[in-house]
């Protein structure tokens, strides 16, 4: 008896991720997710450089913040809380100290740009077609840091508007770096501050903008989201507030990620480095045992042979 429908995923198999690859995530919540799964296993990987970015918009504007080299000025933040923010980046980034956010937003901008150049494949999680005006600048912010609402008007980007910005970062990236693996994914996080009709509504611009671009770019798409509604489509594979996947659903997921884009050779260097990772965490009832020795010798043997493999990973 079949009790869950699987949506068909074809196998990657000219731009498939490896441990020599070098990867960049950007995007909504849903990116740190599959981002920490890379970190833990060891790739040469890096997430969300200014935090969290929801929507198409703030994603557009900081790649071309970076390819360009922006540089940032103590005009360019706001104050509120008592917490210095900046409009182009989420609140992590924020501080109590202007010259601290000042100094750690233009620092990450140079680093971007030569992650941009150098990376392999990049990964771009799009949360929300739902984005905020500031009326003072008549600018779309990626973040609006608590600052009252009635100084922003609330708008949904089209789909033509989601698409054209998409189209417009796809020319940026080949512009700085023309093999790039560019893959775009929806955040499976429902918005539902935004009204359930409206989440959905959301969504669906999303998933049209980027199967406009899909028609005419060289990009890939994986179906996080249609994998959350369709095989997940019951609520025990929500976190408490039924708004987040939960840890199952975020591993099943991520597993069907890895069937598309892994090679077989990179899976078993994978189950290699998941072991060590569970031999460090390993706590004995006794330390000084033979066997517990033995244990810690053997760890040591495979760190060493995954590190003589691959000299960049550090456990």
């Amino acid at each position: 008896m079949k009790l869950q429908t699987q949506i068909p995923l074809k196998k990657e198999t000219k731009n498939q991720i490896a441990y020599q690859s070098k990867i960049l995530l950007l995007g909504s919540c849903f990116s740190e997710n599959i981002g920490d799964k890379l970190s833990y296993y060891k790739f040469q990987s890096a997430q969300n450089p200014f935090g969290i970015l929801f929507h198409p918009k703030a994603i557009e504007n900081f790649i071309t913040n970076a390819i360009n080299k922006k540089e940032y000025f103590s005009e360019d933040f706001i104050f509120q809380n008592e917490i210095w923010h900046s409009f182009d980046a989420h609140s992590s980034m924020s501080s109590v100290n202007q010259n601290d956010i000042l100094k750690n937003l233009n620092s990450t901008i140079l680093a971007t740009n030569r992650a941009l150049k150098e990376a392999s494949h990049i990964i771009i999680t799009l949360g929300t077609s739902w984005v905020y005006r500031f009326i003072e600048t008549d600018t779309i912010v990626a973040n609006c840091h608590k600052v009252p609402q009635k100084k922003f008007l609330k708008e949904l980007l089209t789909v033509h508007e989601i698409a054209e910005g998409l189209d417009a970062i796809i020319m940026l990236l080949k512009s700085v770096n023309k093999d790039i693996s560019v893959t775009f994914t929806v955040s499976p996080v429902r918005h539902l501050k935004d009204g359930f009709m409206e989440n959905m509504q959301s969504k669906a611009h999303l998933i049209a903008g980027i199967h406009q671009v899909l028609d005419t770019q060289n990009v890939s798409y994986f179906p996080s989201y249609e994998i959350m509604m369709d095989e997940l489509r019951d609520y025990r594979f929500y976190a408490e507030d039924m708004i987040h996947p939960n840890k199952t659903a975020i591993n099943y997921i991520w597993e069907r990620f890895i069937e598309t884009w892994f090679s077989d050779d990179t899976s078993a260097t994978m189950k290699e480095i998941d072991l060590i990772q569970k031999g460090i965490l390993h706590r004995p009832f006794q330390e000084n045992t033979e066997q517990h020795q033995q244990f810690l010798i053997n760890l040591e043997a495979k760190k060493e042979k995954i590190q003589k493999e691959f000299s960049f990973i550090n456990f």
